[in-house]
C-alpha cells in the first residue's frame, strides 16, 4: 500500500479560446478549464448579477480533496430559458451543442445557480434535459427537491409525475445559502465536497 505525502497535483488546461464578454481568467463566458473527467462545475457566466467567485472557490476546494474538477462558463448563461413562465429578463438562457457534448463527458455536474427561485429551477431543467448525468445544485436561494420535481426535474428523493418528467439527468444533492460574489464559507465548502463525493460514489 502506498501513502500519498504532500500535495495532490492537478494539471488544469484553462481557456481553450479567448474569453468573451465581462470578466477574465476562468470567469469569462464561453470558456472551459479542464482537469480530469470527474466533475464539471457549470457557471452561468459573469456580470452584475452572475458573479463566478464562488465557483472558483468551490473548484479549488474540490481539487484540494483530490476530486478532478473542470469548469465551464456558459456562453448564454444569463436570463432564463425560453420555456420558463414570465420571461422578461431581456436575455435568454441556453446551451450550445458543444457545451452539451462537453458536459456529458463527466460523471457529475455541479450546477451553480443564483437567488431567483423561479429562474433557477428552469435553468437546471434545461441543463438536465440535455445531459444524462447526476447533478449537485449549489445556489443562494432556499430550494428543495420538490421545487425541482414540480417543473419536471428528476431528483433523488422526489420524482415528477410520469407524464411530467422533463429531464434525462437528475438532481441528487442541493446546497443552499452560497452567496453570489461573496467568499464561500468553509462549512459550505465542506458540505459541497461531502455531497459531491456521495454523488460520485466515493
Amino acid at each position: 500500500m502506498k501513502d500519498r505525502i504532500g500535495r495532490h497535483m492537478s494539471f488544469v488546461e484553462c481557456r481553450e479560446s479567448r474569453g468573451l464578454g465581462v470578466g477574465g481568467g476562468l470567469a469569462a463566458r464561453a470558456t472551459i478549464s479542464e482537469s480530469g473527467r470527474d466533475v464539471v462545475a457549470i457557471a452561468m457566466g459573469p456580470g452584475k448579477r452572475h458573479i463566478t467567485k464562488p465557483v472558483c472557490e468551490i473548484t479549488y476546494a474540490l481539487r484540494e480533496e483530490g476530486i478532478d474538477t473542470s469548469v465551464i462558463v456558459l456562453n448564454a448563461g444569463s436570463g432564463v430559458p425560453a420555456d420558463a413562465p414570465n420571461v422578461n429578463t431581456g436575455s435568454q438562457f441556453g446551451l450550445d451543442q458543444i457545451e452539451r457534448d462537453r458536459i456529458q463527458q463527466f460523471k457529475v455536474a455541479l450546477i451553480h445557480l443564483g437567488n431567483v427561485r423561479k429562474h433557477m429551477v428552469y435553468k437546471a431543467r434545461l441543463i438536465l434535459r440535455n445531459v444524462d448525468i447526476p447533478a449537485v445544485v449549489v445556489c443562494q436561494a432556499p430550494v428543495d427537491f420538490e421545487d425541482f420535481a414540480r417543473v419536471g426535474v428528476k431528483t433523488r428523493t422526489v420524482m415528477p409525475h410520469e407524464d411530467n418528467i422533463n429531464t434525462k439527468g437528475a438532481v441528487m444533492e442541493i446546497v443552499t445559502d452560497v452567496v453570489r460574489g461573496a467568499t464561500c464559507q468553509q462549512e459550505k465548502l465542506d458540505e459541497i465536497v461531502s455531497k459531491v463525493r456521495k454523488t460520485l460514489g466515493h
